[in-house]
């Protein structure tokens, strides 16, 4: 019998099976997932090789990004023109980079020059990365100082804010962060995730709101059409529609976190309608929906849109 996730109007079906890697290839946490034009679909997780790409049907085409290993995390995909490049994240070596589908390397972007910020005790342990329109680039310190340090397309810094607090504008583990374009003007979502909220601002820094409904966690967000996705680290997977009001929870499991040693639960443990620990998500173009979670032997799963 299929097995499905979801209602209403968004209903899926779990493709069981579907990532298909060689017997030399072994994901660890899986923490990021995009899909390109052509919707193949590209995991970055803690092993090496650490970027993974598949077609649109989970067969293996390639994999690269040794560097990586142990430190990968914030994943983007972003087109300038008609060129795609990813922009990745690594907690270890505390940097920011940018490079093509195949893996050169085009910007790297380390600790700001903030001397008041960071020295040897504060690290800069940047999360996420997004882009903006006109080529600024957008980073989150969230494990590091609980800064959002903004760029020209050069790597240039242009401005910064945050720090850690409670107060609008502050911010306490800003894991995620995207350019939102549903509206007139264009917003930043963070993922405030120790302060259990995303904070929209300006894309020149300034707060304008929190969203702190219908979630618990927000690790990073997806958007397709009107709608942006965000996995909450505590099992699900949370729609909203272009106003952020709820439209759907997938996979959630209230009793994963609970597990002994979560997110490292027993894989015995996983079903397939649920998910433990989801760190990462994206929608292909037919509406379907990948998810990445944080678990130490890597856990990808594809819902093909039913209705």
């Amino acid at each position: 019998m299929a097995v499905t996730m979801g209602g209403g109007t968004h209903v899926y079906e779990v493709a069981i099976g579907w990532a298909k890697l060689p017997d030399n290839v072994h994901l660890g946490y899986t923490h990021g997932i995009v899909t390109d034009a052509k919707d193949n679909v590209y995991v970055f997780h803690t092993n090496a090789p650490s970027i993974v790409k598949f077609d649109k049907n989970g067969n293996y085409l390639s994999s690269w990004g040794e560097q990586f290993e142990g430190g990968a995390h914030g994943f983007l995909l972003h087109a300038e023109g008609e060129t795609e490049y990813l922009y990745v994240t690594d907690v270890n070596q505390g940097l920011v980079a940018k490079m093509t589908l195949d893996g050169e390397t085009l910007l790297t972007i380390r600790t700001p020059d903030m001397p008041e910020v960071y020295d040897k005790e504060r690290k800069f342990i940047p999360t996420d990365v997004a882009v903006a329109p006109n080529g600024d680039i957008y980073v989150a310190d969230g494990y590091g100082q609980s800064w959002i340090h903004q760029y020209n397309a050069s790597g240039e810094r242009i401005r910064s804010w945050g720090g850690k607090g409670t107060e609008a504008g502050k911010l306490d583990c800003p894991h995620g962060i995207s350019i939102d374009s549903r509206h007139n003007e264009l917003e930043i979502y963070v993922a405030d995730r120790s302060n259990h909220r995303i904070q929209v601002f300006t894309l020149e820094g300034e707060h304008k709101r929190f969203i702190d409904e219908n979630m618990d966690m927000p690790c990073s967000f997806y958007y397709w059409n009107d709608e942006v996705y965000f996995p909450d680290l505590h099992s699900r997977i949370t729609i909203l529609d272009r106003n952020d009001n709820l439209i759907t929870h997938l996979g959630e499991d209230l009793q994963a976190k609970s597990q002994q040693g979560w997110p490292n639960v027993q894989l015995d443990y996983f079903r397939d309608n649920r998910f433990s620990s989801p760190h990462g998500v994206c929608v292909d173009s037919e509406g379907n929906v990948l998810v990445a979670e944080w678990t130490q032997f890597g856990r990808i799963t594809k819902l093909n849109r039913i209705r």
